[in-house]
């Protein structure tokens, strides 16, 4: 565990000498160091724009040689986002896959090395928001609503940027008639 914590404080040093905009992570308390939380905004031309996400990063300890696991808190809708269950509000996508892939769908470079950093991940994750992959869903009514009724996806989105900013949701269709 101590290798992980003095890679974290690393990368948090490096987060606060070249932040990146719209990213902001940091170790939850002193006493959990293993625990980060962050706050992401929604990226520029997406669903998620004006947003503010939150959420917590879970590292092993053996982090880097596996990677964290990262939850929105509170959850959003999206594909790549689990809905429901034990796993509601944690990311799936590939950077935070260790390992060879047994199915075959990701490939290798895709996946977790001990070169990905919290950086990356939150980068990757931006990306996930602007483009979601409805090929392999963690969260398949979030894929079918996206994919056979993206006015009430991006009402329900719309919803959860609202709240992410303290705001009154909207009411019903509201926003399907604005889009």
């Amino acid at each position: 565990m101590a290798s992980a914590v003095k890679r974290l404080a690393a990368e948090h040093a490096m987060l606060s000498k070249k932040p990146t905009p719209g990213i902001v992570a940091r170790q939850a308390s002193t006493e959990t160091p293993l625990v980060w939380e962050f706050a992401l905004a929604g990226p520029p031309d997406s669903l998620y724009e004006h947003g503010v996400l939150t959420g917590r990063l879970f590292f092993p300890s053996d982090y880097p040689l596996s990677p964290p696991r990262m939850v929105f808190e509170p959850p959003i809708t999206h594909p790549n986002v689990y809905g429901d269950g034990a796993k509601r509000g944690e990311v799936c996508i590939s950077i935070l896959h260790a390992g060879r892939d047994a199915t075959g769908y990701e490939h290798h470079s895709e996946r977790w090395s001990p070169v990905q950093s919290v950086h990356s991940v939150l980068i990757s994750v931006l990306s996930m928001l602007s483009e979601p992959n409805t090929e392999s869903p963690a969260n398949v009514d979030a894929a079918k609503l996206f994919a056979h009724s993206p006015g009430a996806f991006r009402e329900q989105v719309r919803r959860e940027v609202a709240r992410s900013l303290g705001l009154p949701a909207p009411p019903p269709g509201a926003l399907r008639a604005s889009s």
